[in-house]
Order: C-alpha cells, then structure tokens, then sequence
C-alpha cells in the first residue's frame, strides 16, 4: 500500500515524517528508501536516501538524500547542549555536503528565506546574520585571506509580500553576477509532530520551495532552477492546529490504552479509524470555520534565537576549515 500525501494534505516539510507515515501504513520496509539511525547523548540523527521513483511516490518525497537531526532537550535552553548539537550539525553537514560532491574550496553563496518581521519565519535571516561571510576579502584582498577559509557570501532576500519579487529571482539574479557553486538556503519549516518543533534540523540536497510548509505555492530554489546544486537547511518552527488536535487524540487513545476497558466509550469512532482519517475529519470541522491556525509555541523568541545561533554556528564550522569545531560558537553574536 503507498501513502499519497496529497491525498491527505499532510502538514509536514519532514522527510522522517513522512517516511515514519509511510511505514506505519505499510508495516514493511519501504522498498527504495534507506534508512541509518544514530543516537548519542540525548542527539539523534537520521539518515534518509530515496534513491527510486518508487520510493519516492510512498513517502510523498524527491529522490535525493536526507538528513535529520533531534534533539528534544533543546527545549531547555542549555548553552552546553546547543554547543554539542552545533558540533554534531558541522560534522554532518561537512559529510552531507562531501556525499553530494562539494568540494572543500567550492563557494558558497547562503540564503536566508523568510520574513525577519515575523518571529516563527526568521530563522533564515538570523542565520545570515550570524555566519562568517568572507566573499568580500576574496575580491578586495585575495592575497590577504588566510587559508581555511572558504569563500562565503549571504543574503536575506525578504518575502514576496515584502518586496513582490520572488525569492528565487533575487538569487538567481545573485547567482549570474556572482557566480556561486552552490546555493545552502535556510527556511522555517512546518512539522505534524508538536515535539520536534525548534528542535528539529533538516538537510537536503533536494532544494526548497519557499512557503511550501503553510501551504504557499512559490517558484523553488532548486538545482533545475538556480543552474547549481541547492542544499536545504530547515527547522520546524509551526505547526497546524488540526495536527495538535489529531495528536491529543491519538495521545488520548494512548492514555486510555486496550487495558483499560474504556477506549470504546470515551473515544467512540474515533478509535476504530486510521490517524489519516482522523486527520482529514479534524481539518473538515476546521477548516470550514477558519479554525485551522498556524501555531508557533508561546517561548518561540528564545528558541528561534537558540537555534539559529546552532544551524550558523554548525555552518560555520562546515565550511571554513579555520574554524575550529570544537569552538563553532566564536563567530555569532
């Protein structure tokens, strides 16, 4: 049995979502798609490739590679903690883009989408803000750049309804004048589980679709579009509320439990139905009444500066060998 996402509307950008979907329907295996987990002190990461059209039509995601890391306990606000998945994120994120053929001294142009106006969709440009730019030392000083440092440019090309250009075409036109060998492109992301919002990271060398999370249709920054590979950097910052709504139910029947002997009559149909169709059924009741919100946690400040300061700490230790990785916090502020 393959899981049509479109047929569901599932509200998520997370390739282990859907996956996890996909492999709850199946009970199996799913054919084309490879799966590697790692889990060490509190960090887990996984490690996605879809390498058949097959696979990637059951979980409702392009052929390419994914990574995934979560770490639930970021939610507490520890320095020490977000030093360590800082330092777990450079050292993906150097293998990532190794894997996909990056070299060492390829540059890098990054771009950080979303509005800085709008506190759950800032992370792109908080991140441009506090990576390590070198790109204007290589055309004033070239002779002066010490070596270990790639050659780095940014920009935070605002949102369609700030400028009434699309995102895309401001880095395309970047992309012609420059000349960048590939494009990183940060964005907010929308996730159907509550515990991986802001604490969730996802790399993909699949591109990005701005808006895509809440349902926008916007032109991709994508390796058919831009001309050069586009890697994609995501965190979880929303969620809908017809998904916190499915998932206190599915955590009521959980509760509850078959030992109870009260399932049936607490949750009547709802307990013989599959979580898709529990799904659908909320966002019919929703939806029609303009109750399907977008929610972002109430302490969303503190937790989008925290892990905006980790993905460019982590980025910046990736691309810049001078950088040491045990120190990835010096170069943000």
């Amino acid at each position: 049995m393959e899981l049509d996402l479109q047929l569901y509307s599932v509200r998520t950008d997370l390739a282990v979502e859907a996956k996890e979907m996909a492999q709850g329907l199946q009970k199996s295996p799913i054919p084309g798609v490879n799966e590697q987990v790692e889990e060490s002190e509190g960090i887990k990461i996984t490690r996605l490739g879809v390498a058949t059209p097959a696979g990637s039509q059951a979980i409702g995601r392009a052929i390419g590679n994914y990574v995934t890391i979560e770490v639930p306990a970021l939610r507490g606000g520890d320095t020490g903690l977000q030093q360590k998945v800082a330092d777990a994120f450079a050292r993906e994120f150097e293998h990532f883009l190794a894997h996909i053929g990056i070299g060492k001294n390829a540059s890098v142009l990054i771009v950080g989408l979303g509005n800085w106006n709008v506190t759950p969709d800032s992370l792109g440009p908080l991140v441009v803000e506090n990576s390590l730019i070198t790109r204007q030392f290589y055309e004033l000083v070239p002779d002066q750049v010490a070596p270990g440092y790639r050659n780095v440019s940014a920009i935070a090309p605002g949102v369609l309804g700030l400028t009434g250009i699309e995102s895309s075409e401001v880095v395309q036109g970047i992309i012609d004048r420059t000349k960048p060998e590939v494009v990183i492109a940060i964005d907010a992301l929308a996730s159907r589980s509550l515990e991986r919002i802001n604490t969730t990271i996802q790399i993909a060398d699949i591109g990005i679709h701005p808006g895509s999370g809440i349902g926008n249709k916007r032109r991709g920054l994508t390796k058919e579009i831009l001309g050069v590979p586009c890697i994609a950097i995501g965190v979880p910052t929303v969620v809908y509320a017809s998904t916190i709504v499915n998932n206190v139910l599915e955590m009521m029947k959980n509760h509850f439990g078959p030992d109870s002997g009260h399932t049936k009559e607490i949750m009547g149909m709802l307990d013989d139905i599959s979580e898709q169709d529990r799904l659908a059924l909320v966002k019919e009741v929703l939806e029609p009444l303009g109750h399907d919100l977008i929610v972002t946690p109430k302490e969303i400040d503190e937790f989008i500066e925290g892990i905006a300061n980790v993905v460019a700490s982590g980025l910046n230790a990736a691309l810049h060998e001078a950088v040491d990785p045990e120190n990835v916090g010096a170069y943000t502020h």
